[in-house]
């Protein structure tokens, strides 16, 4: 299906910009539901990109492709999940840490999709039609490209409830954790709850802050350093 933009509203994704907000939207061929491949074009019918529709949010597109030979289907999401996996192995490979975030959304062309790693376990978030369209592939994927020995959901995040979707939580593959991880970071070891803990369970986003902190306490040009969830 083809959602057309109105006239000089494709100079963001000209740019490479991920979303389509609903006010740029002029014509839409079809009745696509949430979640579904549509093709968008600008308004003299110039291809633009492939996206992932999502009716009920302001946001009512986010891009899969720019890419007009792409099919977007199991494969294409496998091969980015593992390119996306594969940016971080030389960092776990290297010993510095056991907990990453292996997938970033739109950063690693996967919109509305987190998969962060502590020690075997994987948690994930699903936070848009787009991506919830694909859940049990990306499951069977994720185990396939990793040694997991659990993949957890925590689908909980208020932005779901924008794109029509109710929260989700609770084991996808594996047992649910019965209790904290232990991770490993910069020598430090850390308890994260993956169940009921902020989030994911723990700001990986935060990790060379983190060791920037441990220098200095090292170095004693600090006198206490508090570590949190």
């Amino acid at each position: 299906m083809d959602v057309i933009l109105k006239p000089d509203r494709q100079r963001s994704l000209e740019r490479r910009h991920p979303w389509i907000f609903s006010g740029a939207v002029g014509k839409i061929n079809g009745d696509p539901s949430g979640g579904e491949i549509v093709t968008i074009k600008s308004a003299d019918g110039k291809f633009l990109a492939y996206a992932g529709w999502s009716p009920k949010s302001q946001i009512v597109g986010r891009i899969w492709s720019f890419n007009e030979a792409d099919t977007i289907d199991a494969a294409f999401l496998r091969g980015r999940l593992q390119a996306s996996i594969g940016r971080r192995a030389a960092l776990l490979q290297s010993g510095e840490t056991n907990a990453v975030r292996l997938v970033h959304a739109e950063s690693d062309g996967l919109p509305g999709l987190i998969v962060d790693q502590y020690a075997d376990v994987l948690v994930v978030q699903l936070l848009t039609a787009g991506i919830e369209r694909w859940r049990d592939g990306i499951v069977d994927a994720l185990r396939e490209l990793t040694s997991c020995a659990a993949i957890f959901e925590r689908s909980d995040a208020e932005v779901r409830e924008l794109e029509g979707l109710p929260p989700r939580g609770g084991a996808l593959f594996g047992p649910a954790p019965a209790a904290p991880i232990e991770i490993q970071e910069h020598g430090i070891k850390y308890l994260v709850d993956v169940v009921s803990g902020q989030k994911t369970g723990f700001y990986l986003d935060q990790r060379e802050n983190r060791r920037r902190v441990m220098d200095l306490a090292k170095n004693k040009k600090v006198l206490n350093v508090f570590c949190y969830t």
